[in-house]
């Protein structure tokens, strides 16, 4: 069968065929790369419709709600695996054996510490800059300690740098919370898991033993799967345009990190905890319902709906299991935990939010269990880039790795002044 063309009209020039390409799953691509030689360029403020690369990672359809890494639904990966093995699968393509299970782990865990000389560039910060100002800074410099694996054309090198960005980050991250809190940072323990491992740097102290609640353990893994990647997103966009330049991997996600700091990127859980705080009792609810539902007032009900799940947000299932069992364990009284359980109520039941299919969103849910857990707000995004780096990594391994690849270079559609005189004096 041959490949099917679209035909496209230009003024004053012969009709130009662009090849159709189809994917294994998802909408169908016009490639659009001769357009150039004709002299025009696509307009697509945001690239909401143009395909930047090919990729075999992450698959989502937002109309039916489906989010799939290489294959596999994530309600059966969060089921079934745990954050590492999905790592595995991110990153190699399959999942793996029990001896390759067991290996990767070992890794993991044997390069969380950092270089000592590192920690000292944490006191360079003010003790109360927001985390993730202190993650964009201290990832970055990640290239200054670990330079000895840099040549990107080895797949070697390629792996020690995946493996030293999934082992480190969580104790940069940890480290980035204890410098803020002026405690001092605990080192890593190889006998934890990876969610253990970061729930001990986050909240153990030298006074005393700290034991790993595993409800705790169980729920931040799952927030590690949920958010280990979606796709072409800005903060993923932002690694592989960084990365196409031939940059080191280290400041392709510092650069993913700053992206995804944005409020309308990674600070939507945090924005979900804001307006709780701002509903602040579940008695003013009825009040602020009838806000969200006057399109005249500016009011929005944030964790509610999804503007790429135009159904259900295939992990907010997941999440709502997990945020249930960790509040059932812990016991917290919180009014603002009973707020949005009440809020979650309503959304699940009131005909309007069912009608415009306005249910509670991963962001909504992982809000309210990082809560929980005693993490604080400005945590939240730090949190998304500890599982994303995964992600991350994966996107920039496969650029790198594929035939042909260019330097990302953007066309604009200019309307400023032309060829102008510039004054005589």
């Amino acid at each position: 069968m041959s490949q099917q063309t679209a035909i496209l009209h230009l003024p004053g020039q012969d009709p130009i065929e662009l090849p159709i390409l189809k994917g294994t799953a998802g909408n169908d691509v016009i490639d659009i790369r001769t357009l150039g030689a004709a002299g025009y360029f696509t307009y697509d403020p945001g690239f909401l419709a143009t395909a930047s690369c090919e990729s075999e990672i992450t698959f989502i359809d937002g109309d039916k709600g489906i989010l799939e890494h290489r294959g596999y639904p994530i309600d059966q990966l969060a089921e079934h695996s745990d954050y590492l093995e999905v790592c595995f699968l991110l990153l190699n393509g399959k999942l793996p054996s029990k001896a390759e299970n067991a290996k990767f782990k070992k890794i993991v865990s044997e390069h969380t510490m950092l270089h000592e000389q590192l920690s000292k560039l944490y006191s360079g910060f003010r003790r109360d800059s927001h985390p993730m100002a202190i993650m964009c800074g201290v990832s970055g410099a990640l290239a200054a300690f670990y330079h000895d694996a840099m040549d990107l054309s080895k797949e070697k090198h390629r792996e020690i740098a995946a493996f030293r960005l999934l082992s480190k980050m969580p104790t940069l991250a940890a480290m980035s919370y204890k410098y803020t809190q002026g405690q001092p940072f605990m080192y890593p323990k190889n006998s934890l898991s990876y969610a253990g491992n970061f729930l001990q740097m986050m909240f153990a102290t030298p006074c005393e033993d700290y034991v790993v609640n595993p409800v705790l353990e169980r729920a931040m893994d799952k927030i590690f799967i949920l958010h280990a990647d979606h796709e072409q997103n800005a903060s993923t966009s932002t690694v592989r345009l960084a990365g196409s330049s031939g940059a080191n991997p280290f400041a392709c996600i510092a650069a993913g990190i700053a992206s995804l700091w944005g409020p309308a990127h990674g600070g939507a859980n945090e924005a979900c905890l804001d307006m709780l705080i701002e509903v602040g009792h579940v008695d003013n609810i009825p009040e602020f319902i009838a806000k969200a539902k006057d399109k005249d007032d500016p009011f929005r009900l944030m964790g509610f709906g999804h503007r790429v799940y135009k159904n259900h947000d295939p992990r907010a299932t997941v999440m709502r299991k997990i945020c249930h069992e960790v509040l059932d364990d812990l016991k917290i009284d919180d009014p603002l935990l009973d707020v949005a359980m009440e809020l979650e109520r309503i959304a699940l039941s009131d005909p309007y939010f069912i009608e415009k299919k306005l249910y509670p969103n991963v962001d909504f849910y992982s809000g309210i269990v990082l809560r929980a857990i005693g993490i604080p707000r400005s945590m939240f995004t730090v949190i998304f880039a500890i599982a994303r780096t995964v992600g991350w990594i994966s996107h920039w391994k496969e650029m790198v790795e594929q035939p042909g690849q260019k330097i990302g270079r953007p066309r604009q559609l200019y309307t400023g002044e032309v060829d102008l005189t510039f004054p005589k004096k």
